[in-house]
């Protein structure tokens, strides 16, 4: 499968432009992890809860593995998908996969067999890196599975096996290959540029299945370049990774920017708010980006008698607005932490932020404005801009736009105005100073945590349930979460209800994600229709916000 070229995205004098602004520039994922070993090659750059990383052996162990990889048959323009939990050794794995000019595809580890099997076949993944098990879910197993099915995926490696290994699987510490560095390079070869296809991200899903957005390393490593100017980054800051670091916030702010500024980087591979607590003492972190919801459970258990916060310098919250209650919590009990507001997508990176030099309040009051030379725009149905104040489509236009939607060109020129803004089919208005509001979506999908859940996805695998009549799924409000997922289902004549433990069940047995499977379930007659036969969500969003507000629970 062909993908789209950087020219298939922009022309020659946007592309000029974009170098000489500093957006983009020649650097190379690798090459900036040589740069920086060259500078401080004795400094941690990368911990986890057991292991640490520093740059020189970044650049030593992503160089092996590349050998390694390409002794594999794996070369440029090769996919390999890599779905683990927030280890260290994905900063060596990307740093190598780039290193040969293979496309790397992140996976979250919470993705099953049904969502992780499209995305091997969409993206037409050769070698796939992944844990023996995590949570109790049997990821090399799965992958083994895939592999013997699929038409394109070759080689699965296995990270910190701890037990024997399925068949057909290798172990990482047996893949890379230490060779004098001359040797190395040359057998490695000459790799890619910057403005290469680098990385798939299939983002969490707003239709029927994830879209694979495809970056060049320029495309993506903006979003690091101009957050860090946004946030004053520096060498002396440690970021703190709750977020998965096999997804777009964490692949740009858990390793993008700390690199690009000679920073560190910690990641946490299972979120709990003490131990996070915890861990950004330990390890004196200083910055953060995650889904709200991280914050708020945050300041619900911080005690100043037990924690130490004090070196953060700011957090900042996407994926729901961020309550005024919520920052003024946040002022008493980290006076010196800033808490900044962001919207984001996988597709452009970053639309609209709150920078550390803007008045607090604005963080309240919206989600922040275009990054400095990008461009923001509310838009008609027609692509037109409406008058300030109006709401409409948030569209983007400027050096951080995916290039494609692979294998879904269709797809990718309905989302793109014939003057290159890409409408996110999210709803907001702006004001007269250029800052965004998020006020809805178009989409049909929840937000539970700040993972996008397609609720069609579920919808249709519902449907093939012999008691199921009908069925719709829509988000209820949650304090902690933002969303959860609310199952309204019509029965066919006779069946007796379904309890939530056989609607789980049943959805995992399908190969769904487990943060897809309904929270809560209503029985009804009949499902509220308009006079065309489509389902009337809003009235089934308004019923179950009022029966959580009447039980007191919203």
């Amino acid at each position: 499968m062909a993908l789209a070229t950087v020219h298939d995205r922009y022309d020659d004098e946007e592309i000029a432009r974009f170098y000489a602004d500093g957006l983009w520039t020649q650097d190379t994922l690798f090459g900036l992890v040589e740069q920086q070993a060259a500078i401080r090659p004795e400094k941690v750059f990368g911990t986890d809860a057991t292991t640490a990383v520093t740059y020189a052996e970044l650049r030593d162990r992503a160089r092996s593995l590349a050998v390694g990889l390409r002794r594999r048959g794996i070369g440029p323009g090769d996919r390999v998908v890599v779905q683990m939990p927030s280890w260290t050794e994905f900063f060596v794995i990307a740093a190598a996969v780039a290193r040969i000019g293979a496309v790397l595809v992140p996976v979250m580890p919470i993705y099953r067999d049904d969502d992780v099997g499209f995305i091997v076949e969409t993206a037409g993944a050769k070698a796939a890196f992944t844990a023996l098990s995590y949570r109790k879910f049997d990821h090399a197993r799965m992958f083994t599975e895939l592999a013997a099915a699929s038409t394109s995926l070759e080689t699965v490696i296995v990270l910190r096996p701890d037990g024997a290994l399925p068949d057909g699987a290798l172990a990482y510490d047996d893949v890379p290959v230490d060779l004098p560095v001359e040797d190395a390079e040359a057998e490695i070869g000459a790799g890619v540029g910057p403005d290469d296809p680098f990385v798939i991200v299939f983002s969490s899903g707003t239709t029927s299945r994830p879209k694979g957005c495809l970056h060049t390393f320029n495309t993506m490593a903006c979003g690091a370049r101009l957050l860090g100017r946004g946030w004053a980054y520096t060498e002396d800051d440690v970021q703190f990774g709750p977020s998965p670091v096999t997804h777009t916030t964490g692949l740009v702010t858990s390793f993008l920017l700390p690199l690009a500024h000679g920073g560190a980087s910690h990641l946490m591979e299972q979120w709990e708010p003490r131990e996070g607590l915890e861990r950004i003492r330990r390890f004196g972190c200083t910055a953060c980006v995650s889904a709200t919801t991280f914050l708020q459970m945050v300041l619900d258990v911080y005690d100043p008698a037990v924690h130490d916060a004090s070196t953060m310098r700011f957090w900042t919250s996407a994926g729901a607005p961020i309550p005024g209650s919520f920052i003024e919590a946040a002022r008493t009990a980290l006076p010196d932490m800033a808490v900044l507001s962001l919207y984001g997508r996988t597709e452009n990176i970053t639309t609209t932020m709150c920078t550390i030099d803007d008045d607090p309040r604005r963080s309240i009051t919206s989600d922040g404005k275009a990054l400095p030379l990008q461009e923001v725009r509310i838009v008609d149905e027609l692509g037109n801009e409406v008058p300030r104040g109006e709401e409409g489509d948030i569209a983007y236009r400027g050096a951080m736009n995916c290039l494609e939607y692979i294998g879904q060109p269709e797809l990718t020129a309905a989302n793109y105005t014939d003057d290159g803004f890409h409408l996110s089919g999210d709803l907001g208005r702006m004001d007269a100073d250029g800052y965004v509001r998020v006020t809805g979506r178009t989409k049909d999908i929840v937000i539970r945590g700040g993972m996008n859940i397609s609720v069609r996805q579920v919808e249709d695998a519902l449907t093939e349930h012999p008691a199921v009549a009908g069925v719709a799924l829509v988000g209820m409000p949650d304090r902690q979460l933002g969303e959860r997922v609310c199952c309204y289902l019509v029965l066919r004549a006779g069946r007796a209800p379904l309890t939530l433990d056989e609607i789980r069940e049943f959805l995992l047995g399908r190969g769904l994600a487990i943060q897809k499977v309904p929270e809560r379930v209503e029985i009804v007659d009949e499902l509220p229709m308009t006079a065309t036969g489509k389902i009337q969500k809003h009235v089934l969003r308004a019923d179950i916000a009022t029966k959580l507000e009447r039980a007191g629970v919203a």
